[in-house]
């Protein structure tokens, strides 16, 4: 028997219990991320390589939410989708933050469910594994390159028919050379040159070695002043003041602004989330929209070349795009009297991390909101128009994307999607290809879309809701229409799921109203808002394309579905390596019915991008969105009761005989 005491085991101590929330939509806490995680260490399903591609909160379902009182404790539960690096095991854990209990666990079958979403971790590895590869080493060699200056930029693979890659988690890389600390990679493609590496095994399974391509030369450093040239001194400072403070209140993440209240949610998924948007009207709070999300999105590229034909990116899905949500700067990303929220997502290890500014909120003047200067009565009266500003900046890769929520005074709900950044690059020694465009000497970049997918869970003055699609339409030369000067709103009714797959149609003008057959307004006509889509194209790759399968969602303007809790990413739950079928085209093939129902849009927008020579080397803002205008919501215009502006700067008509066209707020 030892006489000597045995060392003292350490032991950890358990997180804190989370406060109670005291609403069932509030954001997830850096607290409730630990206890979440403490449930899971306790129940062993955690280790030295498990690590977490994804936490975030399952929030209840609608009629719960809708039900709940002030006072009531809302149960809290999140989900965990689990990796264990060593083995490519994978889980979908329900945890109950508020029970401190696991609901449920769910194994993952990669070959049938698709994959976990990509960690960073594991893209960190790929550079590492190419180093050490002799085939890989050997094509940069032949092309005179050293591996030290060639960055990995490690993609999703997709399901290419690849039968070993069933199961397994591939990733494909293609190189870029980076010639010292500054230098921006993008403007020296490796092309023709492709690496295939299984994550879990952490090696490379295939290269793919199609053509000797020059590397693009001239650089692409926008920060260096060598290549820029002088700034310009022209720009004068223009401050954007609100003395008064701004006319938003914020209690937690529940916001009122003017007519409106909502409440801001957040999550590494779909970044910025909006939940309970209404306007009060005639002292009660009219639901608009319940829950408002980008659901997912994808760019899918038209280069087929042997080497990028497989290029799709799934950024919601696969990626996660919430985690890469940037911290906002006063003064360059956010202008004016700012709020911002911090955004708490988890680490792959399961800890809390902050994002600080991660959303920026704020009020902007959008110019005149109505004007009238009127013939009989002399009057000139004018109103400006206000927004309530939303957003988020997230960066993926080569891209930086930004959403802009926008909440007008009259009522309109618009979301605008702003892509910059740098795009993907190529090699065209030859110059002008059909699939890309020589945006600098032998530099290319390939033709691509964005294409993003919003989910609108809709409350259009309650539950009971019916789509209607409403095209422009010539009369019919008639008795009604004798000299063909006519012209008509046909609405269709659309009925069953089957029908609410739709096109956008510029001809004709369509737009979709929303409408709430059991209420109606003064005149007997149901309350309703119009989605007016932009009506850009769709997804341009062909029916037998493997993308098409996978991006069904991206076929489509608009889908209409019945409500189900579970029915959350167009695209399904697991994207990365997904064969497809996955989302929209599984639950539309229930056929349900929808007239008068629990609806929801899904809506795609996006950008079919022809890149210029002036995108390059970093690319202006392009815009690409939606816009949602109450129809028949109000019983008349809901923004008479604006003041008009009290401003130095805002003069009254001079008087005299042109008195109506020289201005002034009234």
């Amino acid at each position: 028997m030892s006489l000597t005491a045995p060392p003292p085991v350490a032991v950890e101590t358990p997180p804190p219990a989370p406060a109670p929330a005291a609403h069932p939509l509030e954001a997830l806490t850096a607290d409730e991320i630990r206890a979440a995680r403490g449930i899971l260490a306790d129940a062993g399903l955690l280790g030295d390589t498990v690590r977490f591609a994804y936490l975030g909160p399952l929030e209840p379902v609608k009629a719960d939410v809708l039900a709940f009182l002030p006072g009531d404790v809302p149960d809290r539960r999140v989900e965990a989708l689990l990796l264990d690096l060593a083995t490519g095991a994978q889980k979908s854990v329900v945890v109950s933050v508020t029970r401190g209990a696991v609901d449920a666990v769910t194994p993952i079958d990669p070959a049938v469910d698709g994959q976990v979403p990509i960690l960073d971790e594991e893209f960190g590895s790929v550079e590492e594994i190419l180093a050490v590869d002799d085939g890989w080493v050997a094509a940069l060699a032949k092309r005179g390159l050293d591996v030290a200056k060639v960055r990995a930029v490690p993609l999703s693979a997709g399901v290419y028919g690849h039968e070993d890659e069933v199961g397994r988690r591939i990733v494909r890389s293609l190189g870029f050379v980076q010639e010292h600390a500054d230098d921006h990679p993008w403007a020296h493609p490796v092309d023709g040159l492709v690496a295939y590496l299984d994550l879990t095994d952490r090696r490379v399974t295939r290269i793919v070695d199609a053509a000797d391509l020059p590397v693009p030369a001239e650089p692409g450093n926008f920060q260096d002043p060598a290549y820029v040239g002088p700034q310009r001194t022209t720009l004068k400072p223009i401050e954007i003041t609100q003395p008064e403070g701004p006319s938003f209140t914020v209690e937690g993440n529940l916001v009122r602004w003017e007519n409106w209240s909502l409440r801001v949610g957040f999550n590494m998924r779909e970044g910025l989330t909006l939940h309970q948007v209404a306007f009060r009207d005639g002292g009660r709070d009219r639901p608009v929209v319940y829950r408002a999300s980008i659901a997912e999105m994808v760019v899918p590229y038209a280069d087929p070349s042997p080497v990028r034909y497989w290029q799709n990116y799934f950024d919601t899905g696969e990626y996660m795009f919430g985690r890469y949500t940037n911290s906002l700067e006063l003064g360059c990303d956010c202008l004016g009297e700012i709020h911002y929220f911090d955004a708490v997502v988890p680490d792959e290890l399961g800890e809390p991390r902050t994002v600080r500014n991660g959303i920026c909120m704020h009020e902007e003047d959008y110019g005149v909101l109505w004007k009238h200067s009127d013939l009989f009565t002399g009057s000139h009266e004018v109103r400006r128009q206000r927004r309530l500003v939303i957003s988020f900046f997230t960066t993926i890769g080569n891209y930086d994307y930004g959403f802009y929520w926008y909440l007008y005074l009259d009522g309109t709900i618009q979301l605008e999607s702003k892509a910059t950044g740098v795009v993907f690059t190529s090699s065209l020694p030859d110059g002008p290809s059909d699939f890309a465009t020589e945006i600098a000497p032998g530099l290319g970049a390939p033709y691509h879309q964005h294409l993003f997918s919003v989910r609108l869970d809709m409350t259009v003055d309650g539950v009971a809701n019916t789509v209607e699609e409403v095209d422009a339409v010539p009369a019919p030369v008639d008795a009604r229409n004798p000299h063909g000067n006519g012209f008509l709103a046909r609405r269709t009714p659309l009925t069953r799921e089957s029908e609410a797959a739709r096109l956008a149609d510029g001809a004709t003008g369509r737009v979709w109203h929303v409408v709430n057959p059991e209420v109606l307004n003064r005149l007997g006509q149901p309350v309703g808002y119009a989605l007016h889509p932009e009506g850009l194209p769709v997804l341009l790759a062909d029916e037998s394309s493997v993308i098409r399968d996978r991006a069904t969602f991206a076929t489509k303007h608009l889908w209409v579905t019945r409500y189900d809790p579970a029915e959350r990413f167009p695209a399904g739950d697991l994207v990365n390596q997904h064969p497809g079928g996955a989302g929209l085209p599984a639950w539309t093939a229930a056929d349900r019915e929808l007239e008068g129902q629990d609806v929801v849009l899904w809506h795609t927008f996006g950008l079919t991008h022809f890149p210029r020579p002036e995108d390059w080397p970093v690319m202006p803002v392009d815009y690409a969105g939606f816009t949602l205008k109450p129809v028949g919501f109000f019983d008349r215009n809901p923004t008479l009761d604006v003041p008009p502006t009290r401003s130095a700067h805002c003069a009254a008509p001079a008087p005299g005989p042109d008195a109506g066209t020289s201005g002034g707020c009234h």
